[in-house]
């Protein structure tokens, strides 16, 4: 059976970010936002309110793999926090407030954002010849607008971000939501990511054939989750994807 689709991880296999979501200055951006909102909200109040939050919703869930969604816990945060000022702000603003706030917050402390590499010519090679999709553990509060930042947004016929489930890799039910908007079979796609646990294990589940991207040398990890494939450049991977479909093809 030949390979029609390719999926993707996203940070760390196609965009090499850096980001810190303890970072002081984030959490005073946002108590000094919240001031003219009417909170009165010191930043060591803000950040340990919102991972106090993230916390409940990590034990709340009954997944395997939970996942949090970021817009909601800054909803909840102005919830607990809200005063007879921030009552009366207009609907449209409360309603706009938990997004800004995580794209604030991601903003803040996102070090470094930048496309691996080959990223953007690999892909525009690829998409003539496959479908292509991206399985990420992310926020769509930033993980879209992440994607477009780099480039790379247009070359996928569909995006699954763990955010919008409330589950997460290695959970086989986004590999398969992918492959089910790609309307391929598992058999017929590759999963390109650089976590063995998360990426491997979880594409292997569903039955697809792995590669591990390491572009820092070192895949390091376990016989359990041993990929099919390790790729170090992007410039390789036509000739790792041509080695997977013929090994299939025997």
């Amino acid at each position: 059976m030949e390979i029609r689709a390719l999926l993707f991880d996203v940070n760390g296999t196609l965009i090499d970010i850096e980001t810190d979501e303890w970072m002081e200055e984030t959490y005073r951006a946002i108590a000094h936002f919240l001031t003219y909102q009417g909170f009165a909200l010191h930043r060591a109040e803000v950040r340990d309110l919102y991972f106090q939050i993230m916390k409940e919703q990590f034990a709340a869930s009954k997944e395997i793999y939970p996942e949090f969604d970021v817009v909601s816990v800054w909803r909840e945060v102005l919830r607990r926090c809200a005063t007879e000022y921030t009552r009366s702000l207009k609907s449209e603003k409360l309603l706009q407030m938990p997004l800004f706030l995580a794209e604030l917050q991601r903003g803040i402390s996102r070090k470094r954002l930048v496309a691996f590499p080959q990223t953007q010519e690999m892909l525009a090679q690829l998409k003539a010849r496959y479908r292509l999709a991206v399985v990420s553990d992310a926020q769509s509060a930033y993980g879209l607008p992440e994607l477009r930042a780099a480039g790379l947004a247009h070359y996928f016929a569909s995006v699954i971000v763990s955010g919008d489930y409330g589950y997460r890799k290695p959970d086989p039910r986004l590999f398969q939501a992918a492959l089910s908007e790609l309307k391929v079979r598992p058999e017929e796609a590759i999963f390109v990511g650089n976590d063995r646990f998360r990426d491997v294990f979880g594409a292997r589940q569903v039955g697809m054939k792995t590669i591990l991207f390491c572009p820092y040398g070192n895949p390091g990890g376990s016989s359990e989750t041993e990929p099919d494939y390790i790729l170090y450049q992007y410039v390789d991977l036509p000739r790792a994807i041509e080695f997977l479909s013929a090994r299939q093809r025997q």
